[in-house]
């Protein structure tokens, strides 16, 4: 049983307190801001209550990304730019959670409106990787892998726009999970590139982040990308196995990019799978390798669009003595934008350009539709989901890439492609290079995350001795 299902079944049945797990959840967090190397997972810190004494998540303590709106905790995006600002109203993975009997434990850390690979460029402070704090924990939804690794929370909600989910899951030892477009609502997501936002949830194991994910997914009205069709019970998929399963390889996933390390932790994984009864066998997806260039056009421009709403008028940070509208908008922006936003933003507006709109984002639409492509001809010749790695290398060291944009943008060489695709992807832990965790990704049809999810939770159990263990000493820390 995972551990949500297991603080629901005690809270449900009048075994402890319906704040009890809750409390302990507190005081993990609190105890791991102590010392000398602090985790700084968190940026808020207080709960809001669950709706539900009953419900599938009845009890459990969320940590929830601090770009998803929150009524009574403060929405920041990392970012100065918008510092104490409260939402008026919440988002809907939010009310569904609360709905489910979840509790939102606090507000974590990320990379200033979710624009990095390591946490790193938060306009607050750096996140640590609860595995070795001298590395990162992954980007840009770094504090809630880390809240969930160094098992403060048995689960979070991050956000996932070129694998910010996916990434820090596999930095951190933990499983993070990347739905469909359009699966889970984006109402209350604050926007960064909306062609590719998806609200994704973390967990200690499959099963942790699998239900997370089942409580807040479904249609919404209030969401005009949210799509109208039923959500299976994905809980059906536990115990399945891979028996019959054809697994794909992409060879352009096993790159000189990929440290071989990682590559032998990975062909363990292919063993593993082939010896459980799965058919694997290498496919190729031709266009991945402009995947990178292509995101890094289309979510920049994306973001230009989407920030220009910062201005210092409406809400958020205003410039003290500014006498102009003009030095307004420029002193705000100047005093609460950091250096990664600024750049983003000026690369999506030159992108946007008039002269160069065709040449750069007009081309890199066409080259996405290629990629798109890509992946349907996969499917349609017989392959059920794809295995890959989720990131290149494990967890890099603190301030290791902070003056290489490139290599920084790099470590998302595997996950973006889902992004830019619009199908489900998950990192679980598959193994560890010199004691820092490997993670593998599964890649699946659009709207096939039952089968994704069947294909982990295979993996999971068949590698859990690889895997150090993780999962049950984090279990283990939620029982407080």
């Amino acid at each position: 049983m995972s551990a949500c299902s297991e603080i629901a079944r005690r809270v449900q049945a009048g075994e402890v307190e319906r704040d009890h797990f809750v409390r302990g959840a507190l005081d993990r967090a609190r105890e791991a801001d102590s010392g000398d190397v602090p985790l700084h997972a968190f940026l808020s810190l207080e709960t809001e209550e669950g709706e539900a004494a009953e419900g599938s998540l009845a009890g459990v303590p969320v940590a929830v990304k601090d770009n998803i709106c929150t009524r009574e905790l403060p929405t920041s995006c990392g970012s100065r730019i918008l510092e104490g600002y409260v939402s008026p109203f919440e988002a809907t993975v939010v009310r569904k959670l609360r709905a489910a009997g979840g509790w939102v434990l606090g507000k974590t850390n990320m990379d200033e409106f979710a624009m990095g690979s390591s946490t790193e460029n938060s306009g607050y402070r750096p996140t640590r990787n609860p595995r070795d704090r001298a590395r990162v924990p992954g980007g840009s939804s770094g504090g809630s892998a880390a809240a969930v690794a160094a098992g403060i929370v048995p689960c979070a909600l991050g956000s996932d726009t070129g694998g910010s989910v996916r990434q820090p899951a596999a930095f951190c030892g933990v499983v993070g999970i990347k739905p469909t477009y359009g699966r889970v609502s984006r109402y209350g997501l604050v926007a960064f590139a909306s062609s590719l936002d998806q609200v994704g949830s973390l967990g200690a194991t499959v099963e942790d982040a699998t239900r997370l994910l089942q409580a807040v997914s479904g249609h919404d009205p209030r969401d005009a990308t949210s799509a109208d069709r039923a959500v299976p019970d994905w809980a059906a998929s536990f115990g399945v196995g891979v028996d019959g399963l054809t697994i794909g390889v992409p060879a352009e996933y096993f790159t000189e990019e990929l440290d071989p390390a990682v590559a032998e932790v990975c062909r363990e994984a292919f063993d593993r799978l082939r010896e459980a009864g799965a058919r694997v066998r290498e496919v190729s997806l031709p266009h991945t390798r402009y995947a990178v260039p292509t995101y890094y056009i289309l979510a920049p421009a994306e973001a230009s669009s989407n920030l220009a709403r910062y201005d210092g008028v409406r809400y958020g940070v205003r410039a003290p003595g500014a006498e102009s509208i003009d030095a307004v908008y420029e002193e705000s922006r100047t005093r609460g934008f950091g250096a990664e936003v600024v750049r983003r933003i000026m690369l999506g507006t030159f992108a946007l350009s008039a002269g160069y709109y065709d040449a750069y984002y007009g081309r890199a639409q066409r080259v996405r539709a290629l990629i798109a492509r890509d992946f349907r001809r996969v499917w349609a010749d017989g392959v059920d989901v794809l295995f890959t790695p989720t990131s290149p290398t494990p967890a890099f060291r603190l301030g290791e890439r902070t003056t290489d944009p490139v290599a920084m943008y790099l470590s998302d060489i595997y996950t973006v492609t889902a992004n830019l695709a619009g199908i489900p992807g998950i990192s679980i832990p598959i193994g560890a290079v010199e004691g820092l965790p490997v993670g593998g990704q599964f890649l699946a049809p659009m709207w096939d995350e039952a089968r994704m999810i069947q294909a982990a939770h295979a993996l999971e159990s068949l590698t859990g001795a690889v895997a150090g263990g993780v999962g049950d000493a984090r279990r283990e820390g939620t029982d407080a």
